[in-house]
């Protein structure tokens, strides 16, 4: 990586990344300065996936830990009763229905 590219944060070469796109699909631009503008925005990209592969490896990280250790509770099919008696009965329906599903797909 260039000390350029290397400089920016993720956020800031997205952004600057979708500049250099919207500038070349708007045209005019002469045939150096597209080229030139093609060339940041491989740097910018580049950059932007170095960013992505680390938050995908730091979260495949935590993921793997988290199933590695055998105190740790898997999440709950259903609301423990003790709680579910102080919950409004509505609520509980909901988590109970909708949740579970999302739980389930998940």
């Amino acid at each position: 990586m260039s000390e350029e590219g290397a400089a920016l944060s993720y956020e800031a070469a997205r952004d600057e990344l979708a500049e250099v796109v919207r500038r070349l699909e708007a045209g005019g631009l002469s045939l150096e300065d597209s080229l030139a503008l093609w060339e940041r925005g491989e740097l910018l990209a580049a950059t932007c996936e170095r960013y992505l592969a680390g938050a995908r490896e730091r979260i495949e990280s935590v993921i793997a830990a988290r199933e590695q250790q055998p105190d740790v509770a898997p999440l709950p099919q259903k609301l423990p009763q003790k709680l579910t008696q102080k919950l409004p009965q509505k609520l509980t329906q909901t988590f109970t229905q909708k949740d579970q599903k999302d739980l389930r797909e998940f």
